[in-house]
This record gives C-alpha cells, structure tokens and sequence, in this order.
C-alpha cells in the first residue's frame, strides 16, 4: 500500500514513539526487578552468613544431601538442580526463583560438607559427604509487585501513544499546512501554463529555500521560453526573404522558354545561392537548438589539433578571395567536446574570411588555452560590439552579405557550456576584428 507524505510523518512519528516508550518502560520494569531481586538476595545472603553484620544467627538452612536427601531441617521437594549442585559442591553460590505448588520462592544454594553418621559395627561412624545448604525465603510478594508494575507501564505506555498519536496527528497538520499551500500554489501554476508568475517567498528556513528554489525555477524556464518564442520569430523572419525569393525565381522560371540565356543562369545562380543559404540557416538553428548543455562525454582534448583541422577546412574557402591564413600554435589541453569546439573555431574563421577582402590576412594566434582569430577586415565598431553574439544581428554594413547571423552565437553558447569566454576588439596590427576564444585549461579540472 502506497502512503502518501502526511502518513508516512504519522507513522514515522508514532514509530519514534513506540520506540521510545518500549525502551523506558522495559528500563523502569528491570531496574524496579533487579533493586528487588538485590535486595532479597542480600537478606539471603546474610542468612548464610550469621557471622556478617546484621545476619540472623537462628536462621539456619537446610542441609540436602548429594542423593537428594535432606540431612537437616524441614522436608522439601527436592529437584534435579538441587541434587547436581549438591553433588558437585563447586564452591560457588546459586540464586534461582522458583514456583513450588503455586507458591514463589527465592533460593540461595551455597556448598556444604555434611557429616553423616552411622553404625560401625559397635561404634559410630561419622562421614564427610559433600551437600548443598539451601536457605529460602517467600516470593509470592514480590512477584505480585512486578506483576502490577508491568500492568501499570503498559497502561502507561498506551496511553502515551494515544497522547502521541493526537499530538502527532495535529502537529502535522499545522506543519504541513505551509507545505501544502506551496504544492497548490505550484499546481496552479502547473494548470495555468504562466511561467511568469512567482510563489510567494518564505523566510530563512527549509521551506523559503524551496520557494526560492522553485521562484528561480521558473525564471530559469521563463526566460527559456522566452528564448525559445524569440529563436522562432528570428527564424521565421530569416526564412522568408529566401523563401520568398526562391518563390518568385521559381515563378520567373516558368517562362524559362521566354528569357535569355544569361537571365536564365542568373536567375539559377541565385536560386543556388539562396538554397545554400536555407541550407547554412537550417545547420546554425540546429546547432543553437542544442542549448548550453549538449549531450556526449566531455574530455580532456588537444586544443591545438583542433585548431588546425579548422584552419585546413578554412583555407580551402579562403583560397577563392586568395586570403593567406598564418597559424601560429602552441601545444594546450583543454575540457570539452570535439564536435562543438569545431563548430566554435570554424565560425570564427568563417566570419573572418568573409569579412576579410581579397588578398587579405587572417592571423590564428594559440596560448594557453586560448586561440585568438585577427583579419584585415573593416572590423568591428565599438558601439556594436555589445550585440555581435546576439542570434540574428548584423551590422547594417554586411546586412548585404551571406550569412545567418548565427555563427557567432553559436560561438558564444559554445564557451558559455565549457566554463569560457569570448570577446571581440580590434587587431592592433591587421587593422580588422580580433576575437578571443578562451577555454579553462585542463589542469583546473584534475
């Protein structure tokens, strides 16, 4: 059977004090039965001790015999315990309680040496024989107050768990109340769907940290909604200047029959053209739908190595504009994930080719952790600078340009996910835009 929460709080509650109540009552009824059981033995053992202070000398005990046969003092029933002590006269004492015909009674065996005496012919002979002196007192009394006390824990016991069963059931229902009106308030939000309402805020306890928890949940999930609406309007507005370019080309070729041979290669150049461009649109979107935390393992990884196969994939486009791309690296290992550390690089080096013009330089500088991408290319103005790694914005200098707008927001999300950063200025030497690309050395994560 399946307990809710307040029910496992009861029963955990109630379990506790069980527990508790066991425990003290089984502690009060031994101790009570040991401080009885002591003090009847010591009156015991000062019966077979007369010569100890306090002692009743006339109490003597009865002297039994190895063969069961009481030697001296009043007929008892004798069992098989008595006979063995008396037989084996081991020089230790015995205490027992034992019930003889409905009667209780305490027994404090002590060895004995006994002398029995018999016929020798005209004399009489006295033997030695070993034997037990059996000294017992009544116990009937002392039992009925063990019974009682035992009556009277167990009374008190229930009525203890009663009492905590009461206590327990209205202390958890005041102190689940705040719990609850936390659980309606978020499966009200739950029902309604608005990520921008907030819970109220507690204090300082566990219950405030959860509704702040929670407060920073939401925000967290607003403002990925919020991303989320924005990425799809963005997209959808990129998509339909191609989209309805490609529509009307299309339109035009229809009348493929009426246009000139030069019109008619123009007109599908630029259909090539803006395919590439929904085809490069598709790739950044899915790359950005990846979020800050993508999937797959994150390891140590040469930076260096894949610096350079960036570097060799971009020269094969910069070789069109007759760019000359210098590599200078240098040996760094960084965390991360080869696929999107790629993807970072080759769009730094993709927006520097094409912004650098023909004939230009792009230098790729590498240090400890850090790769730093420098073009010949009109660089970056200060005042848009602060908006470069916003999804979809571009200069209205290169609004003429191909491109997404994506790549460098890509770039961004990239070192945001391993714990990096990047900036953009201006290269003291080329003159253009120098990005830097910086990525926690490996050694912080050892």
């Amino acid at each position: 059977m399946k307990l809710n929460f307040r029910t496992r709080v009861i029963v955990a509650s109630m379990a506790a004090a069980v527990l508790a109540v066991v425990l003290s009552s089984a502690t009060s009824y031994e101790t009570t039965r040991s401080a009885i059981l002591h003090s009847v033995d010591q009156s015991l053992k000062q019966s077979a001790n007369p010569d100890r202070p306090g002692a009743d000398e006339n109490n003597g005990g009865i002297l039994i015999l190895a063969n069961g046969t009481v030697s001296s003092g009043p007929a008892i029933f004798v069992d098989q315990t008595i006979k063995s002590f008396a037989a084996s006269n081991n020089g230790h004492n015995v205490f027992r309680t034992v019930n003889i015909q409905g009667y209780w009674f305490r027994e404090l065996l002590t060895p004995a040496t006994i002398s029995v005496t018999s016929t020798c012919g005209l004399l009489v002979c006295t033997t030695p024989q070993k034997g037990a002196e059996l000294f017992a007192v009544g116990f009937n009394g002392q039992i009925e107050q063990l019974r009682n006390l035992a009556r009277t824990l167990m009374l008190v016991a229930i009525s203890v768990l009663l009492l905590a069963l009461g206590i327990g059931l209205w202390l958890t229902r005041h102190a689940l109340r705040p719990l609850e009106s936390v659980t309606m308030e978020i499966e009200n939000i739950a029902k309604d769907n608005d990520m921008s309402r907030r819970i109220g805020t507690g204090g300082d306890d566990e219950l405030g940290r959860l509704r702040n928890v929670f407060n920073g949940l939401l925000s967290s999930i607003e403002a990925s909604q919020i991303l989320q609406r924005q990425l799809v309007l963005d997209a959808s507005h990129e998509l339909r200047t191609p989209l309805t370019s490609l529509r009307t080309n299309a339109q035009v070729l229809s009348r493929a029959s009426e246009l000139h041979v030069d019109d008619l290669n123009q007109i599908t150049g630029d259909m090539v053209t803006q395919v590439d461009e929904l085809a490069s649109l598709i790739t950044d979107l899915g790359e950005l739908s990846r979020g800050e935390r993508s999937e797959g393992p994150v390891t140590p990884l040469a930076f260096e190595e894949v610096v350079e196969d960036c570097i060799d994939t971009a020269r094969t486009y910069a070789r069109i504009k007759q760019i000359t791309i210098n590599f200078t690296p240098e040996a760094s290992t960084v965390i991360g994930r080869r696929d999107r550390l790629v993807s970072a690089v080759s769009n730094l080096l993709t927006n520097a080719v094409k912004f650098t013009p023909a004939e230009g330089t792009i230098n790729v500088v590498m240090g400890h952790g850090t790769v730093t991408v420098s073009d010949s290319g009109p660089g970056v103005k200060e005042d848009d600078r602060p908006k470069i790694f916003d999804r979809f914005w571009r200069a209205p200098s290169s609004r003429a340009l191909p491109g997404s707008g994506l790549g460098l927001s890509i770039v961004a999300q990239v070192v945001s996910e391993f714990g990096g950063s990047v900036v953009v200025d201006q290269d003291p030497t080329l003159g253009g835009a120098r990005f830097t690309l910086t990525l926690p050395a490996a050694q912080k994560f050892q």
